[in-house]
């Protein structure tokens, strides 16, 4: 029997103890975590050894997860509404949508933060504590909803997104290595649509339309039939036959013929891998391919637009829709080519099937974690998926909460999450968690700038990090004011998490916090979910359940009806603090195309640097009087918004100098893997 004091424990005890049902409420988690059931005196002690001489694959590695059926069967889904991966994974079958539709949703947080440093502030910490605390210490039914990491920082620079300390999901080398497979679908359905588009323009520039149209509708065992995509594109060109000999020579011509304009493609091929030198590359330079060369370029794989399609779907129908719809091209009279014109709708959808499903896992306490979907927040929306909140709203129950996580700072994902999100999903946001450390308000105070060789220990500035400076620390609370704001343009309530370092004194973290409360936010609380799991985080979690309770005057920052550009400027002056924007002429021509093609009442989805307020990464704090540029505008038409792109974004990291995989390595023996982070 778990001997520690936490109320969750009580619920199920460890090693096929008695199980007593809770009447209350249908979750039955075990927060036991690590030397929890030690004495007092030797678990104080043992903790503080292990907190801070253990890395984070070391904590995950000393908590023996739960089978994942006994978690499903804790958080009520049935056994056929789940699809086992191993025994700590589990994709949640669609099915349950529609059992629960009577259900109440529960409470909706959003985590966001403040502009961060290279390093991140914990946003990702902040969901699992805040959820460990609800479940697992105020007995509240509660889901974490994450974003899958891409392999590129994994093996680049910033590490793994599990969380960290007391705080994660695990196991956390699964969760930051594969998973199941939802990123590697991506990237085969991507790359399917990518090698259609050149194969296509390839034929149609080497065969007559009588060849080209016997080839795409071949004779198949005396038989000759379209299929029922090729029916479905004959219903679009306007053509209302189902019988292949009985076309024109005209409609054979148009139904063939996509006249694909090589130099307006802008689907790019995509690799789960942080690699310079596919920025810019030459395909179709074998002899084979008959002199068709182009330049074109990778992109990292969350990045693409079926990563979006995937955070934004609500059905395995609505996905296919989505799919089809996606502009890869124009043709050479400037109208759209899309993935159902090339016939590969069906065979995208066929990859992606299992991945729009979502993967559930646990936290260092046992309790659910949904994760599901990863893009960006700065070269895309940057939220986990609609479908995992959707159904983790339902499975906690009226009185739950569901948590999720905006990427990078909140003039970022958070803004993207209300603009583009919830318009997805319909949803609306109980209260934001505000996310911010100490030593990010001191770089926007103007200390130095923190570097990611910090996380190797070369610290060559150590007064920054371990120094009280109020001074330093109130002017750099300028960007946390200013994320507040942007958080109130959208009417709902603000909470602020402040994520406490070791080095933070008593008095800079009573400064940070009475000035978020001056600033507007409803609360601010100092949080130790790092060094202390959910136990850490409890007075968060008894602030977002107080803050959920109030009026919520949810609305978006602007109306869809209004022009491109005056919906990039809103955003620009309102959420940046730009003086006004600055179109290039390949901005302003796409915008025209955009809009006459009939796609200019979509979202906006702003592709800029995550470390400034602006597009110069270099500028912190509240930067003021600056023009945003705009170089270029994209559409991603399947998901459904427009991204300009803010100065120079590229959408292919690259290695560092040193990265991470130096230190990653597998045990022989024990198939362990070490040094992730």
């Amino acid at each position: 029997m778990c001997l520690c004091d936490c109320r969750g424990c009580a619920e199920i005890y460890w090693e096929g103890g008695e199980e007593r049902q809770n009447q209350k409420h249908p979750f039955r988690i075990c927060c036991c975590f690590v030397l929890c059931c030690r004495p007092p005196k030797l678990r104080e002690i043992s903790w503080l050894l292990f907190v801070f001489f253990s890395s984070d694959i070391e904590i995950s590695r000393a908590q023996s997860p739960k089978a994942v059926d006994v978690l499903a069967k804790e958080i009520g889904l049935l056994t056929d509404e789940i699809e086992i991966y191993g025994q700590t994974k589990a994709k949640v079958r669609l099915s349950l949508l529609e059992r629960l539709k009577d259900q109440p949703d529960g409470k909706y947080v959003l985590v966001a933060g403040i502009t961060p440093t290279p390093l991140g502030e914990g946003k990702s910490t902040v969901t699992i504590g805040l959820v460990q605390a609800l479940t697992a210490h105020l007995d509240i039914n509660s889901f974490a909803c994450l974003r899958q990491p891409s392999q590129g920082p994994t093996f680049g620079v910033k590490g793994g997104a599990a969380g960290g300390g007391y705080a994660q999901v695990i196991p956390m080398e699964e969760f930051n290595l594969h998973l199941t497979g939802d990123i590697h679908a991506i990237t085969a359905a991507n790359n399917l649509l990518a090698a259609a588009i050149d194969a296509r323009i390839l034929h149609e520039n080497t065969q007559s339309d009588k060849a080209l149209y016997n080839r795409l509708v071949p004779v198949v065992n005396g038989v000759r039939g379209f299929s029922a995509i090729q029916l479905a594109r004959l219903r679009r060109l306007g053509i209302n036959k189902s019988d292949p000999g009985t076309l024109t020579e005209e409609e054979v011509s148009k139904f063939a013929r996509l006249d694909i304009d090589p130099s307006t493609i802008t689907w790019q091929r995509v690799v789960d891998t942080n690699d310079r030198f596919l920025r810019k590359i030459t395909v179709g330079q074998a002899n084979t391919e008959k002199g068709f060369i182009r330049q074109a370029q990778f992109d990292i794989a969350v990045a693409s637009e079926i990563m979006a399609i995937l955070a934004l779907t609500t059905s395995l129908q609505d996905m296919k829709e989505r799919l089809g719809k996606m502009v890869v091209a124009n043709d050479k009279k400037g109208e759209p080519v899309t993935a159902e014109d090339l016939g590969v709708t069906g065979a995208l959808a066929v990859l992606m099937k299992d991945a729009i499903k979502p993967t559930l896992m646990q936290t260092l306490e046992g309790t659910p974690v949904f994760v599901h979907a990863g893009p960006f927040a700065n070269i895309a929306h940057g939220n986990s998926s609609v479908l995992a909140d959707k159904i983790a709203l339902k499975l906690v129950g009226e009185t739950g909460f569901v948590v999720t996580e905006a990427g990078f700072g909140a003039d970022i994902g958070m803004e993207k999450f209300f603009n583009i999100k919830c318009r997805a999903s319909g949803l609306v946001p109980s209260v934001v968690v505000l996310v911010a450390t100490v030593r990010a308000l001191k770089m926007h105070g103007g200390g130095p700038n923190v570097r990611f060789y910090l996380m190797y220990l070369t610290i060559s500035i150590n007064f920054y990090l371990n120094a009280q400076n109020l001074q330093l620390v109130a002017d750099g609370c300028c960007n946390l004011q200013k994320q507040i704001q942007i958080a109130q343009l959208f009417g709902v309530p603000v909470v602020v998490a402040l994520n406490v370092f070791k080095t933070d004194s008593v008095a800079e973290v009573d400064l940070v916090c009475k000035i978020a409360k001056q600033s507007g936010a409803f609360d601010a609380v100092p949080c130790n979910h790092w060094s202390a799991g959910g136990r850490g985080a409890v007075k968060l979690a008894q602030a977002v359940e107080k803050a959920a309770r109030q009026k919520n005057s949810f609305k978006y920052l602007y109306s869809l009806e209004l022009p491109i550009v005056e919906k990039i400027r809103i955003i620009a002056q309102k959420v940046y603090g730009a003086e006004d924007i600055e179109l290039s002429l390949a901005a302003q021509t796409q915008i025209d195309r955009y809009t006459r093609q009939g796609f200019g009442n979509l979202p906006i989805c702003m592709a800029k640097t995550h470390l400034s307020l602006s597009h110069q990464p270099e500028r912190k704090g509240v930067p003021t009087g600056f023009i945003l540029p705009i170089s270029d505008v994209r559409a991603s038409i399947g998901a459904g918004f427009i991204y300009p792109l803010v100065g120079t974004m590229s959408t292919m990291p690259g290695l560092p100098t040193r990265p991470c995989f130096y230190d990653i390595d597998l045990d022989p023996i024990t198939e362990q893997v070490k040094g992730l982070f």
